[in-house]
Protein backbone atom coordinates (compact mmCIF):
# COMPACT_ATOMS: atom_id res chain seq x y z
CA UNK A 1 0.00 0.00 0.00
CA UNK A 2 1.41 3.39 -0.99
CA UNK A 3 1.55 6.24 1.51
CA UNK A 4 -1.49 8.51 1.65
CA UNK A 5 -1.30 12.29 1.59
CA UNK A 6 -3.40 14.54 3.86
CA UNK A 7 -5.60 15.51 0.90
CA UNK A 8 -6.51 11.82 0.46
CA UNK A 9 -7.60 11.46 4.09
CA UNK A 10 -11.21 11.80 5.37
CA UNK A 11 -10.50 15.38 6.52
CA UNK A 12 -12.83 17.96 5.02
CA UNK A 13 -15.08 15.35 3.40
CA UNK A 14 -18.60 14.19 4.14
CA UNK A 15 -18.21 10.82 5.87
CA UNK A 16 -20.62 8.06 6.75
CA UNK A 17 -20.35 7.12 10.42
CA UNK A 18 -19.98 3.36 10.77
CA UNK A 19 -21.29 1.95 14.04
CA UNK A 20 -19.84 -1.54 13.65
CA UNK A 21 -16.20 -2.14 14.51
CA UNK A 22 -14.01 -1.40 11.48
CA UNK A 23 -10.23 -0.95 11.87
CA UNK A 24 -9.87 -0.23 8.14
CA UNK A 25 -11.21 3.28 8.85
CA UNK A 26 -7.83 4.31 10.28
CA UNK A 27 -5.82 6.53 7.92
CA UNK A 28 -2.05 6.61 8.65
CA UNK A 29 0.02 9.45 7.21
CA UNK A 30 3.83 9.23 7.03
CA UNK A 31 5.82 11.49 9.33
CA UNK A 32 8.70 11.62 6.86
CA UNK A 33 7.22 14.16 4.43
CA UNK A 34 6.95 17.01 6.93
CA UNK A 35 10.19 16.04 8.66
CA UNK A 36 11.97 16.33 5.32
CA UNK A 37 10.87 19.98 5.20
CA UNK A 38 12.85 20.46 8.43
CA UNK A 39 15.90 18.77 6.95
CA UNK A 40 15.27 15.57 8.91
CA UNK A 41 15.82 12.21 7.21
CA UNK A 42 16.32 8.90 8.93
CA UNK A 43 16.94 9.12 12.67
CA UNK A 44 15.62 12.30 14.29
CA UNK A 45 17.42 14.34 17.00
CA UNK A 46 14.63 13.98 19.54
CA UNK A 47 12.62 11.50 21.56
CA UNK A 48 8.99 11.83 22.46
CA UNK A 49 5.40 10.76 22.37
CA UNK A 50 2.03 11.87 21.04
CA UNK A 51 -0.61 11.56 23.74
CA UNK A 52 -4.19 11.26 22.49
CA UNK A 53 -7.24 11.50 24.73
CA UNK A 54 -10.50 10.09 23.38
CA UNK A 55 -13.49 11.43 25.28
CA UNK A 56 -16.14 9.81 23.05
CA UNK A 57 -15.61 6.06 23.34
CA UNK A 58 -18.49 3.65 23.75
CA UNK A 59 -19.43 0.05 22.96
CA UNK A 60 -21.96 -2.64 23.93
CA UNK A 61 -21.42 -5.38 26.49
CA UNK A 62 -22.47 -8.98 25.69
CA UNK A 63 -26.05 -8.17 26.83
CA UNK A 64 -26.25 -5.14 24.54
CA UNK A 65 -25.95 -2.59 27.34
CA UNK A 66 -23.94 0.54 26.37
CA UNK A 67 -20.56 1.08 28.02
CA UNK A 68 -18.45 4.25 28.04
CA UNK A 69 -14.85 5.12 28.84
CA UNK A 70 -12.14 7.72 28.30
CA UNK A 71 -9.13 6.40 26.42
CA UNK A 72 -5.55 7.63 26.86
CA UNK A 73 -3.39 6.54 23.92
CA UNK A 74 0.36 7.12 23.62
CA UNK A 75 2.04 6.91 20.22
CA UNK A 76 5.87 6.88 20.14
CA UNK A 77 7.32 9.66 18.00
CA UNK A 78 9.67 7.21 16.31
CA UNK A 79 6.69 5.47 14.70
CA UNK A 80 6.55 5.64 10.92
CA UNK A 81 3.14 7.34 10.76
CA UNK A 82 0.69 9.56 12.55
CA UNK A 83 -3.03 8.74 12.42
CA UNK A 84 -5.19 11.38 10.76
CA UNK A 85 -7.55 12.63 13.47
CA UNK A 86 -10.88 12.37 11.64
CA UNK A 87 -10.14 8.77 10.70
CA UNK A 88 -9.33 8.15 14.37
CA UNK A 89 -12.75 9.56 15.29
CA UNK A 90 -14.53 7.45 12.65
CA UNK A 91 -12.67 4.38 13.90
CA UNK A 92 -13.67 4.98 17.52
CA UNK A 93 -17.29 5.55 16.50
CA UNK A 94 -17.29 2.15 14.82
CA UNK A 95 -17.23 0.61 18.31
CA UNK A 96 -20.60 2.14 19.20
CA UNK A 97 -22.95 -0.75 18.29
CA UNK A 98 -20.44 -3.58 18.51
CA UNK A 99 -20.54 -6.08 21.38
CA UNK A 100 -17.31 -6.79 23.23
CA UNK A 101 -16.68 -9.17 26.11
CA UNK A 102 -15.34 -6.44 28.38
CA UNK A 103 -13.25 -3.27 28.54
CA UNK A 104 -10.06 -5.33 28.33
CA UNK A 105 -11.06 -6.57 24.88
CA UNK A 106 -11.75 -3.01 23.71
CA UNK A 107 -8.37 -1.88 25.08
CA UNK A 108 -6.59 -4.75 23.30
CA UNK A 109 -8.31 -4.00 19.98
CA UNK A 110 -7.37 -0.32 20.13
CA UNK A 111 -3.76 -1.13 20.99
CA UNK A 112 -3.50 -3.67 18.17
CA UNK A 113 -5.16 -1.47 15.54
CA UNK A 114 -3.35 1.79 16.33
CA UNK A 115 0.00 -0.01 16.59
CA UNK A 116 -0.57 -1.52 13.13
CA UNK A 117 -1.56 1.87 11.68
CA UNK A 118 1.36 3.90 13.04
CA UNK A 119 3.92 1.33 11.84
CA UNK A 120 2.20 0.47 8.55
CA UNK A 121 4.72 0.29 5.71
CA UNK A 122 7.56 -0.70 8.03
CA UNK A 123 8.44 -3.08 10.84
CA UNK A 124 6.79 -2.69 14.25
CA UNK A 125 9.39 -1.49 16.74
CA UNK A 126 7.14 -0.82 19.73
CA UNK A 127 3.49 -0.93 20.70
CA UNK A 128 1.32 2.08 21.46
CA UNK A 129 0.10 2.46 25.02
CA UNK A 130 -3.63 2.36 25.77
CA UNK A 131 -5.33 3.07 29.09
CA UNK A 132 -9.09 3.06 29.55
CA UNK A 133 -10.63 5.14 32.32
CA UNK A 134 -14.02 3.71 33.31
CA UNK A 135 -16.90 5.80 34.72
CA UNK A 136 -16.17 4.93 38.34
CA UNK A 137 -12.79 6.66 37.93
CA UNK A 138 -13.99 9.75 36.03
CA UNK A 139 -13.95 11.83 39.22
CA UNK A 140 -10.22 11.25 39.57
CA UNK A 141 -9.38 12.78 36.17
CA UNK A 142 -7.40 15.88 37.12
CA UNK A 143 -7.21 19.31 35.49
CA UNK A 144 -3.86 21.09 35.68
CA UNK A 145 -2.15 23.90 33.78
CA UNK A 146 1.35 23.49 32.44
CA UNK A 147 3.95 24.52 35.00
CA UNK A 148 6.50 27.23 34.28
CA UNK A 149 7.01 30.96 33.94
CA UNK A 150 4.31 32.41 31.69
CA UNK A 151 5.54 34.27 28.63
CA UNK A 152 2.03 35.72 28.27
CA UNK A 153 2.82 38.27 30.98
CA UNK A 154 4.93 40.16 28.41
CA UNK A 155 3.24 43.16 26.78
CA UNK A 156 4.84 42.83 23.36
CA UNK A 157 3.87 43.90 19.87
CA UNK A 158 3.05 41.07 17.49
CA UNK A 159 2.81 41.45 13.71
CA UNK A 160 4.08 38.11 12.37
CA UNK A 161 1.50 35.36 11.90
CA UNK A 162 3.41 32.75 9.92
CA UNK A 163 6.39 30.94 11.47
CA UNK A 164 9.29 33.36 11.85
CA UNK A 165 12.27 31.50 13.37
CA UNK A 166 14.44 34.61 12.89
CA UNK A 167 12.63 36.04 15.94
CA UNK A 168 14.45 33.52 18.14
CA UNK A 169 17.53 34.86 19.91
CA UNK A 170 19.74 33.57 22.72
CA UNK A 171 22.57 35.05 24.81
CA UNK A 172 25.20 32.57 23.56
CA UNK A 173 28.09 34.54 25.13
CA UNK A 174 26.64 34.45 28.66
CA UNK A 175 26.43 31.76 31.31
CA UNK A 176 23.86 29.04 30.58
CA UNK A 177 20.57 28.93 32.47
CA UNK A 178 17.78 26.41 33.03
CA UNK A 179 14.20 27.60 32.52
CA UNK A 180 10.68 26.29 32.04
CA UNK A 181 8.53 28.71 30.02
CA UNK A 182 4.86 28.45 29.08
CA UNK A 183 2.31 30.14 26.85
CA UNK A 184 -1.38 29.68 26.21
CA UNK A 185 -1.22 31.71 22.99
CA UNK A 186 -0.29 28.91 20.59
CA UNK A 187 -2.71 28.71 17.67
CA UNK A 188 -2.26 27.00 14.34
CA UNK A 189 -4.65 25.65 11.72
CA UNK A 190 -5.48 22.24 10.33
CA UNK A 191 -3.34 21.43 7.31
CA UNK A 192 -6.37 20.36 5.24
CA UNK A 193 -9.52 22.06 6.54
CA UNK A 194 -8.05 25.29 7.91
CA UNK A 195 -9.96 24.86 11.18
CA UNK A 196 -8.22 26.55 14.13
CA UNK A 197 -6.20 24.47 16.56
CA UNK A 198 -5.70 26.05 20.00
CA UNK A 199 -2.97 24.95 22.34
CA UNK A 200 -0.86 25.57 25.42
CA UNK A 201 2.91 25.23 25.12
CA UNK A 202 5.69 24.42 27.58
CA UNK A 203 9.35 24.87 26.67
CA UNK A 204 11.99 23.56 29.10
CA UNK A 205 15.65 24.05 28.31
CA UNK A 206 19.18 24.38 29.63
CA UNK A 207 21.69 26.51 27.76
CA UNK A 208 22.10 30.08 26.53
CA UNK A 209 19.22 32.18 27.85
CA UNK A 210 16.51 32.57 25.23
CA UNK A 211 15.10 36.07 24.71
CA UNK A 212 11.59 35.68 26.11
CA UNK A 213 9.98 38.45 24.08
CA UNK A 214 11.29 37.01 20.83
CA UNK A 215 10.19 33.53 21.89
CA UNK A 216 6.64 34.71 22.54
CA UNK A 217 6.53 36.54 19.21
CA UNK A 218 7.74 33.33 17.57
CA UNK A 219 4.98 31.28 19.23
CA UNK A 220 2.37 33.82 18.11
CA UNK A 221 3.75 33.62 14.57
CA UNK A 222 2.10 30.20 14.19
CA UNK A 223 -1.33 31.85 14.24
CA UNK A 224 -1.98 31.53 10.49
CA UNK A 225 0.20 28.46 9.93
CA UNK A 226 -1.31 25.24 8.52
CA UNK A 227 0.16 22.04 9.92
CA UNK A 228 -0.89 19.12 12.08
CA UNK A 229 -0.24 19.29 15.83
CA UNK A 230 2.69 16.87 15.81
CA UNK A 231 4.33 18.70 12.94
CA UNK A 232 4.03 22.11 14.61
CA UNK A 233 5.73 20.84 17.77
CA UNK A 234 8.58 19.30 15.79
CA UNK A 235 9.04 22.54 13.83
CA UNK A 236 9.13 24.54 17.08
CA UNK A 237 11.63 22.10 18.58
CA UNK A 238 13.94 22.24 15.57
CA UNK A 239 13.80 26.02 15.25
CA UNK A 240 14.76 26.51 18.90
CA UNK A 241 17.35 23.70 18.73
CA UNK A 242 19.16 25.14 15.72
CA UNK A 243 18.84 28.88 16.44
CA UNK A 244 19.25 29.02 20.23
CA UNK A 245 21.60 26.04 20.62
CA UNK A 246 20.40 24.77 24.00
CA UNK A 247 22.20 21.95 25.74
CA UNK A 248 18.88 20.29 26.53
CA UNK A 249 15.41 21.05 25.19
CA UNK A 250 11.85 19.80 25.62
CA UNK A 251 8.79 21.14 23.79
CA UNK A 252 5.36 20.00 24.99
CA UNK A 253 2.00 21.14 23.64
CA UNK A 254 -1.51 20.36 24.81
CA UNK A 255 -4.10 21.14 22.14
CA UNK A 256 -7.80 21.60 22.83
CA UNK A 257 -10.02 18.77 21.72
CA UNK A 258 -11.84 18.59 18.41
CA UNK A 259 -14.26 15.81 17.54
CA UNK A 260 -13.87 14.37 21.04
CA UNK A 261 -10.09 14.00 20.65
CA UNK A 262 -7.15 15.99 21.91
CA UNK A 263 -3.54 15.53 20.78
CA UNK A 264 -0.60 16.39 23.01
CA UNK A 265 2.87 16.00 21.44
CA UNK A 266 6.10 16.02 23.46
CA UNK A 267 9.56 16.22 21.90
CA UNK A 268 12.75 16.16 23.97
CA UNK A 269 16.46 16.09 23.18
CA UNK A 270 17.29 13.72 26.03
CA UNK A 271 15.86 10.76 27.94
CA UNK A 272 13.73 11.87 30.86
CA UNK A 273 10.61 10.83 32.76
CA UNK A 274 7.64 11.99 30.75
CA UNK A 275 5.33 14.48 32.48
CA UNK A 276 2.05 13.23 33.85
CA UNK A 277 -0.58 13.18 31.09
CA UNK A 278 -3.07 15.63 32.65
CA UNK A 279 -5.46 17.82 30.68
CA UNK A 280 -5.61 21.58 31.00
CA UNK A 281 -8.77 23.59 31.72
CA UNK A 282 -9.34 24.35 28.02
CA UNK A 283 -9.23 20.69 27.13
Amino acid sequence: MSDLTPSQSPLGRVSAYADQYDPTLLCPLPRSDKRAELGLRGEVPFLGVDWWTAFELGWLNPRGRPQVAIAHISVPCESRNIVESKSFKLYLNSFNNTRFADAAEVQARIRQDITEAVWRGGSVRSSVGVKLVLPEAFGREAVQELEGLSLDRLDIECDRYTPAPELLRAAVEEQPVSEVLTSQLLKSNCLVTGQPDWGSLQIAYSGPQIDQGGLLQYIVSYRNHHEFHEQCVERIFMDIWTRCRPIKLSVYARYTRRGGLDINPLRTSHPQPFPVNVRTARQ
